[in-house]
């Protein structure tokens, strides 16, 4: 099932895609949006182009696990979205993801204008690398269980 991870930001919004067989996710673009309303109807568009249909929404919470404001506002755009996109949204915490794409985006000496443009989808891609290996764990996981 094709999946859409949106990594939420102010102005920056990245968005990646996994294949049909749930392996492989890729960046799906950036989109440009400080207005949330127009950026949850862009969102939701974009999903429908792609054939998604699930999406997740990164989670951005504190170091201590505790939520605020920005936590507030993902909850907010995310229940807009499954409204707007007619598809399940799903949360998943985002800690860390920005600090591991821009790890990514050293190995591949990816700098600049360049970098700014694409550190937001590869975030996404964070996001949704660790939402499909909770998906096989926990699927890995039901066979046990229905042998209790």
């Amino acid at each position: 099932m094709k999946i859409l991870a949106v990594d939420l930001g102010k102005a920056r919004t990245g968005l990646a895609l996994c294949d049909e067989g749930e392996i492989l996710a890729s960046p799906a673009g950036v989109i440009t949006q400080y207005n949330r309303e127009k950026l949850v109807g862009e969102v939701a568009q974009k999903a429908r182009e792609l054939g998604a249909r699930e999406i997740v929404v990164g989670l951005p919470r504190n170091m201590d696990g505790s939520e605020g404001e920005s936590a507030r506002g993902a909850r907010e755009f995310a229940a807009a979205l499954q409204e707007a996109a007619g598809l399940p949204v799903t949360m998943r915490d985002e800690r860390l993801t920005t600090v591991t794409a821009h790890g990514y985006l050293n190995e591949t000496n990816t700098r600049g204008k360049k970098r700014k443009a694409v550190v937001d989808a590869v975030a996404a891609v964070v996001i949704l690398e660790e939402y499909l290996a909770f998906r096989r764990r926990r699927a890995a996981l039901r066979p046990e269980e229905e042998q209790d």
